[in-house]
């Protein structure tokens, strides 16, 4: 199997949309996945992913399956930090991230959440959901996890799928299909708009270590000679 992992366009986030810059960036990711097609789409039930997934919906002919538990408002509130400007991704804060980098949490591994920095917090409770779904979600196409990354092949599956969603809810949702500790995920690795990552669900003697052959690649944008901007903030 290979899953795309793919981030909302240029978003608008008060009403949930996309700009007009969002909309083109979802239709040149449409006529790229209609190179190779897919042959399932998901989205999270924001519109912002709503909206992204539409365009390839309508090239593909395929309809879209809605994941709530995919929506971002729910990691919002499991996976951000309080502020006097308001809460904020932990991603988001200098402060954070120099923590995530300590021995201490470096050494806590994936139990990071334990440390008495984090104790009013309870982000054990959002990663256990997000990893909870994700593992249900793989094993209804086959793939049952058995831990630290290793999925049993149930059922072979040989089709291209895809998921539309967001940057905050995907970085704790990738961290978990790869067994990868979230504070060294967030800090090291982003989702830009209308990002693709592709992960190879491939077979060895009846186990699949899902394998990152793609990550948060927009060239569909450089190909339609939209402004290759990061996230609106870095030229490249």
């Amino acid at each position: 199997m290979l899953f795309y992992y793919v981030r909302h366009g240029d978003p608008i986030y008060d009403p949930d949309s996309l700009t007009p810059l969002g909309e083109r960036q979802a239709e040149a990711l449409s006529r790229r996945f209609a190179l190779h097609g897919l042959d399932e789409i998901y989205a999270s039930t924001s519109n912002r992913a709503i909206l992204t997934a539409t365009p390839t919906s309508e090239v593909l002919k395929k309809k879209i399956t809605l994941l709530d538990w995919a929506n971002e408002g729910h990691a919002w509130n499991e996976l951000t930090v309080k502020t006097p400007e308001g809460k904020r991704w932990l991603f988001h804060r200098a402060e954070i991230k120099e923590l995530f980098h300590t021995p201490e949490i470096v050494k806590l591994g994936f139990e990071w959440y334990t440390h008495p920095a984090f104790a009013e917090y309870n982000y054990k409770a959002g990663l256990e959901r997000i990893q909870k779904e994700s593992d249900a979600f793989f094993e209804a196409h086959g793939y049952k996890h058995e831990g630290g990354g290793k999925y049993k092949v149930v059922e072979k599956n040989s089709k291209r799928i895809a998921l539309f969603a967001h940057q905050g809810f995907g970085l704790a949702f990738l961290s978990c299909l790869l067994a990868i500790p979230y504070p060294q995920f967030c800090s090291h690795f982003d989702l830009g708009h209308t990002s693709m990552t592709a992960i190879l669900f491939e077979e060895e003697n009846g186990y699949a270590y899902p394998r990152v052959i793609s990550y948060s690649n927009d060239s569909h944008i450089y190909r339609e000679g939209l402004p290759t901007k990061y996230c609106n903030t870095i030229y490249f």
